[in-house]
């Protein structure tokens, strides 16, 4: 039963990392793209610190910034009764700050393979950035979008470090597949049932970049056709 509640538990805490990271993505990937601005260099280092730090010490920068007692931590459990550390919403976060430069990286490539000329085209015909940007920009880099939103969700699967020390291994709470692995390789004749969720762990990971790889087909051969 904990097994079964560890992989639902992992599909959740991946799917709300990658749904809530996907818009500031998005903001992220066109900045770093398009942007022209004093501190660009920096911003994009923030963005991809997560990749370069070990993932235990981005864990515990999320301890310190968004625990109890915390800065950011204590003001939303004091004032909006929100408590991340040690919660499955926690979790999500670690998550997410570990998937979310895989995320932008992967939108800005696509945003920066956008052939400019035809949101010109459309800007001269009279229509607004907002709507150049939904009816142009965005088909076109949408198969950047998905694969994007599918790397930040097979990051978030397999996610281990940060969680583990953010919000510690705690069953139906915020035990993960990846912890709920741990967990079996520490006691003996666990070996079994380590296995059996590393199968698992496998073929919900590789559903997922099949999935995205068709449905970045599809979105191509629809843009294609436009």
């Amino acid at each position: 039963m904990e097994e079964w509640t560890a992989i639902r538990l992992s599909l959740r805490i991946a799917t709300v990392a990658m749904i809530a990271s996907l818009p500031l993505g998005i903001a992220a990937g066109l900045l770093l793209a398009r942007g022209r601005f004093w501190g660009k260099s920096l911003l994009n280092g923030l963005v991809h610190l997560p990749l370069i730090l070990p993932p235990v010490v981005t864990g515990f920068l999320l301890l310190i910034l968004f625990g109890r007692r915390g800065p950011i931590g204590s003001f939303l459990a004091d004032h909006l009764g929100i408590v991340l550390s040690f919660k499955w919403t926690g979790a999500a976060l670690a998550c997410a700050v570990m998937g979310f430069p895989l995320m932008v990286r992967s939108i800005r490539l696509s945003v920066e393979a956008v052939d400019r000329g035809l949101e010109e085209a459309a800007a001269t015909l009279g229509a607004s950035p907002a709507w150049v940007f939904i009816t142009v920009t965005l088909p076109l880099i949408l198969p950047g979008i998905i694969a994007g939103m599918i790397l930040s969700f097979a990051k978030a699967m397999g996610e281990f470090g940060a969680t583990i020390t953010f919000v510690s291994n705690i069953p139906g709470e915020t035990q993960t597949l990846s912890s709920a692995i741990h967990s079996f390789t520490q006691v003996p004749g666990g070996d079994a049932g380590a296995f059996r969720l590393t199968i698992i762990s496998v073929f919900i990971s590789m559903t997922a970049l099949m999935a995205s790889e068709y449905m970045a087909y599809l979105v191509g051969r629809k843009v294609a056709a436009s």
